[in-house]
């Protein structure tokens, strides 16, 4: 099942390491399978207040996202961002193909007191 590396980062001055950190970050994920989905593209808040920059990378699973972040290539260019650039990162197992909203809709029924 697809797995994501998502970013929140706010926004940040140029600085030549971030430079740097864009340039040398395929290399890191490639070798696992990944690829950037979301890059430096604008986004539109229709909810709520989302200040800064979103990134998503997809992976073909988990593992392979689990095995990117704590690869040696990965954790040798992160502080060029992590210097410069406030964020939150998180991984994410996406849903399977057959995943039905309705089942856990369901679920969540069965657990919510009679009323």
């Amino acid at each position: 099942m697809t797995a994501y590396a998502i970013a929140h980062l706010q926004a940040a001055d140029p600085h030549p390491e971030i430079a740097e950190y864009i340039e040398r970050i395929p290399t890191t994920f490639e070798p696992f399978g990944g690829r950037f989905l979301v890059h430096a593209a604008q986004h539109e808040v229709k909810e709520g207040v989302w200040p800064g920059f979103v990134v998503v990378i997809g992976f073909p699973g988990m593992d392979e996202a689990r095995a990117w972040w704590d690869s040696p290539a990965y954790r040798d260019i992160a502080p060029l961002r992590s210097r410069h650039i406030v964020g939150d990162i998180i991984l994410v197992d996406g849903v399977a193909a057959d995943y039905d909203p309705a089942a856990t809709a369901t679920a969540m029924r069965q657990h919510m007191p009679a009323g």
